[in-house]
């Protein structure tokens, strides 16, 4: 397997520990174990009390009904619980796609969507969106990339790195064309309940057609990265035997306490969901602020879910050193877009408590090198 190095997780593990202020996180703010704990009488001692054994391949029990109520018509039999979205990419591209086979991607996207997918040998057109038209879907120009042998299409929604929804029709669409064809559609929801307006909540795709796997993630909406847990979900049974025959040659099994807690977590998610959507309330705002007040260094297409947001940086120079000096000379970490393929670009996020502090600083950095 060749694969090519993973650009936005280079970046971040040179920065993300030791600068003081990060502007580009993508997950929402985190808890702790003791807060997750409080969120049902008895589970402390049910916690010290469990067995530290292996755990059962596709994921506990408990845990994917706890994932399964998510969906509208899924049971527990239809979830596979993977360490971490990651692993679910990894995982699903490999057990379903190769050589002779035809993948289609919408970019700008997660780079493992992309280069994953590519190191399955598999053929791999991208569906590029533009923010020359505010990052619009061109669904005429995914029907003419499909050729006899396409077998997924991917989709991500709400977006990483725009922060933007599909619309719904568009969603429907997609949908629609890949049911016409038999084929896959792998839909990256790993945003998903963190929708600025819950009215414009689309459904998962795996509820809307039945080839459809949706992917989420402990790590983004529900601020919990640390638990490292995300999962596949599909109602196609074929789809969740082959991940998970693959998925013995990988991680084999979750951490049970990583389980135990996530189990736990979302049985009160729309708690967890809800304190961090109170906190994108209150920081977007200030972020679209300051880039209307400097209309001069950025233009964006303002989110309308998720806790990024992706700007255009208008000096003509070079985005990924100004990223740098940046968190050099300010400890403020900012993400460059060249690591999504949009070099004029850079990824912020506002999904923290402390984005006025780090924002405050970045502005004062501005100030001082005007």
């Amino acid at each position: 397997m060749q694969i090519k190095p993973f650009r936005i997780e280079h970046y971040f593990g040179k920065y993300e520990f030791t600068a003081k202020f990060l502007l580009s996180s993508s997950d929402a703010e985190s808890r702790t174990i003791q807060e997750l704990l409080d969120l049902e009488p008895g589970s402390h001692d049910r916690l010290l009390s469990l067995w530290c054994g292996y755990t059962e391949s596709p994921g506990a029990p408990e845990l994917r009904e706890a994932i399964a109520a998510i969906y509208k018509q899924l049971h527990s039999n239809d979830i596979l619980v993977v360490a971490s979205a990651e692993e679910g990419i990894f995982v699903l591209y490999h057990a379903l796609a190769g050589p002779g086979d035809h993948i289609i991607v919408e970019t700008p996207c997660y780079e493992s969507a992309l280069e994953v997918a590519r190191s399955t040998g598999a053929q791999i057109s991208e569906w590029p969106r533009s923010c020359e038209n505010g990052w619009a879907h061109d669904f005429a120009a995914l029907e003419k990339l499909l050729q006899l042998n396409t077998k997924i299409i991917y989709i991500n929604t709400p977006h990483n790195p725009t922060g933007l929804l599909m619309p719904a029709n568009t969603f429907k669409q997609v949908l629609s064309l890949a049911s016409s064809r038999g084929i896959i559609v792998f839909s990256d929801e790993v945003y998903r309940e963190i929708e600025h307006d819950p009215a414009m909540r689309l459904p998962a795709a795996c509820d809307g057609y039945e080839h459809a796997v949706s992917l989420g993630s402990m790590s983004k909406t529900y601020g919990l990265p640390g638990l490292r847990l995300g999962w596949l979900a599909s109602r196609d049974p074929e789809i969740i035997r082959r991940c998970l025959e693959f998925r013995y040659y990988t991680t084999i099994c979750n951490s049970a306490p990583s389980e135990f807690l996530t189990a736990l977590a979302l049985r009160h998610r729309q708690v967890l969901a809800q304190r961090n959507l109170e906190i994108v309330y209150r920081n977007l705002p200030l972020l679209d602020a300051f880039f209307r007040q400097r209309p001069h260094l950025f233009e964006w297409s303002k989110p309308n879910a998720s806790t990024i947001g992706f700007t255009r940086f208008k000096p003509e120079r070079d985005v990924f050193s100004f990223c740098e000096e940046v968190v050099r000379d300010s400890g403020v970490l900012l993400l460059p877009g060249a690591v999504y393929d949009q070099p004029r670009h850079i990824r912020f996020g506002y999904g923290r408590k402390n984005m006025p502090e780090a924002l405050a600083h970045f502005a004062a950095y501005l100030d001082a090198h005007s």
